[in-house]
């Protein structure tokens, strides 16, 4: 048995998320569907994240094992003819032996958009959270700046995946305007060593409230210290985040598809 490490990116609009469910159409059975009719054998593939229902990713890597003579980049490209134009192979390699998708991975870096203001944009309708009035950005940075470093997460983790502890450490975090193709776009990124469920979705919602000056920059240093979800803000959309990249130990390729 031979390990890979395949890169995705995919437009996650017309699925029920990653994981596979009974009924639904999902991106790790499109995944597993091509691959069985590729090597004739049935592959279970690991993701580094569960993206949910319309999540995006340019950087979402999978691992698996399988009996193939094919090479690496023989077995992606044959990947990408069986998948539908919305999933894209970025890169196929070989891995390490035992290497995992999920556990080897060091931090994971996700971007959300935001289109604010009464015009809204109807070609990015499936790819942003359109707010319908103006977010002054300067308070949203400010009021983010008491998230970076090591904490408890809690009152951004959203219920039904419980993990063993809330702790995380947000290593970078950028918040900014941005010019678009058909309109501007407030930008966040941030990286970590993990996430908890909904974590992301959490935060932008209540910097969202800062934004719109429903609440003061102060508040959401207030709110993770309480480490209660139903101090937090509104949960945000799924169709504004993206799945950016995946960090790994040195030595351990893992491109990605061009975050512009």
């Amino acid at each position: 048995m031979r390990s890979f490490q395949v890169t995705l990116s995919y437009d996650g609009t017309a699925y029920a998320g990653w994981q596979i469910q009974a009924n639904a159409r999902t991106l790790q059975a499109e995944v597993e569907r091509a691959l069985a009719a590729i090597t004739r054998q049935r592959i279970r593939v690991v993701a580094s994240g569960r993206t949910d229902a319309g999540v995006h990713a340019l950087g979402q890597v999978i691992s698996f094992v399988c009996e193939t003579r094919l090479s690496a980049a023989v077995l992606g490209r044959a990947l990408q003819a069986h998948l539908p134009p919305d999933i894209r192979v970025c890169e196929s390699h070989a891995a390490a032996p035992g290497f995992h998708a999920i556990r080897d991975a060091v931090a994971k870096r996700y971007r959300y958009v935001l289109q604010d203001g009464p015009q809204r944009d109807v070609f990015s309708r499936s790819y942003a959270w359109q707010v319908p009035y103006r977010l002054e950005v300067r308070l949203m940075r400010e009021a983010a700046g008491p998230l970076i470093g090591r904490h408890d997460f809690a009152s951004f983790q959203a219920s039904g995946s419980p993990r063993a502890s809330s702790v995380r450490t947000i290593r970078e975090l950028v918040l900014e305007r941005r010019p678009g193709l058909h309109a501007d776009a407030i930008v966040l990124e941030v990286e970590a060593d993990g996430f908890l469920y909904h974590m992301v979705r959490n935060l932008v919602g209540s910097l969202v409230e800062v934004g719109c000056a429903k609440r003061p920059p102060g508040w959401l240093a207030e709110v993770l210290a309480a480490r209660d979800r139903r101090k937090a803000g509104v949960t945000a959309p799924p169709q504004g985040l993206y799945l950016l990249r995946v960090r790994y130990p040195a030595g351990v390729r893992v491109p990605c598809a061009s975050p512009t």
